[in-house]
């Protein structure tokens, strides 16, 4: 069974393509069912798989969740984490798991892809020359 049905898919990227409509950032959301590392690791390692770190401005930012171990994580790019609040992704994380200690998965990523977008559009306004650098669908991963 999938993890996700395509509503909650279709809500997903959704939820992606508006928060990317509005800069000129990048966001990707990863999904698997396992996490066999620490959970920062894991996502590091995805961030780099999916080539986040090649956009130009080094803004991609990647929401990690680990489905049946219950673990996330939000990371962001050099040029992002540069810009952004030193807490910034402590709180983004802490209004994501209001949703998921309630279970409902798609709406903690939705909230943490509004509110990554809003950062996003501050620090990384669109511009006519944007470019979709990376793809806007989920990533599932297999795991380990």
């Amino acid at each position: 069974m999938p993890v996700f049905n395509d509503e909650e898919q279709q809500r997903i990227r959704k939820a992606i393509e508006e928060a990317e409509n509005h800069s000129s950032g990048e966001i990707r959301v990863c999904i698997e069912k396992k996490c066999s590392e620490d959970v920062l690791d894991r996502a590091a390692k995805y961030f780099h798989q999916l080539n986040m770190h090649k956009t130009k401005l080094r803004h991609g930012v990647l929401i990690y969740v680990a489905t049946v171990d219950r673990k996330f994580a939000i990371i962001g790019d050099a040029g992002i984490n540069k810009v952004v609040p030193a807490t910034f992704w402590d709180d983004t994380k802490e209004e994501m798991l209001k949703h998921f200690k309630y279970g409902d998965i798609v709406e903690g990523i939705v909230t943490g892809l509004k509110i990554a977008g809003e950062q996003l559009q501050k620090y990384f306004p669109y511009s006519q020359d944007n470019n979709n650098e990376l793809p806007d669908d989920i990533a599932f991963m297999d795991g380990d």
